[in-house]
This record gives C-alpha cells, structure tokens and sequence, in this order.
C-alpha cells in the first residue's frame, strides 16, 4: 500500500512542518521508495538467524584499572579561566 499525498501532508502536519506542493510529491515519491524497501527486506527469510542486538559479536574491552598520581592542583586549574584558592570558580545559577 503507497501512501497518498494526504497521507504525507497529515505526518508533515504532525510533524508541525510546512511542505510546498512540490516537497510534498518529492517527499511521496521517496517515502514510498522507502517503504518498498522495508516491504522487501520482509521478504527475506530468516528463520535461521539468531536475533542480534549487535551485527557483530563484541564485548566491552576494559582496561584494568591502575592507581598513579594525579597531576598537581596549581597544574589542572593552570588554564582555568578563572579560579579562587586552587579551584575552578563557575558563575553562580540558582
């Protein structure tokens, strides 16, 4: 089933947007080329395929977690664009 042009200026509406004549046909034509698309792809059969959260299997590589010392106060507020007794001052917001 295709859209209509209806059909694309009421989602157009929705989507409080205003469309011209011609951005309505442009955007009929293409919506429609995208739902042939989709209705292909339901085609396919998958019975076979595992459902996947991911098209690769990949885990989270971590890193082990390794205690150093920090970098000196006066060195990390250095490029601080304002700063009060050895820390980073912010502008008030209440």
């Amino acid at each position: 089933m295709a859209l209509t042009k209806e059909e694309v200026q009421h989602v157009a509406k929705l989507a409080r947007l205003e469309l011209s004549e011609d951005e309505v046909d442009k955007y009929t034509v293409q919506l429609n080329a995208i739902l042939e698309y989709a209705r292909k792809l339901e085609a396919l059969d998958t019975t076979n395929v595992p459902p996947t959260a991911h098209a690769f299997p990949l885990q989270n590589v971590m890193r082990e977690d390794k205690v150093t010392a920090s970098m000196a106060q006066e060195k990390v507020v250095s490029n601080a664009p304002d700063e009060e007794d050895g820390f980073f001052k912010v502008p008030r917001i209440v």
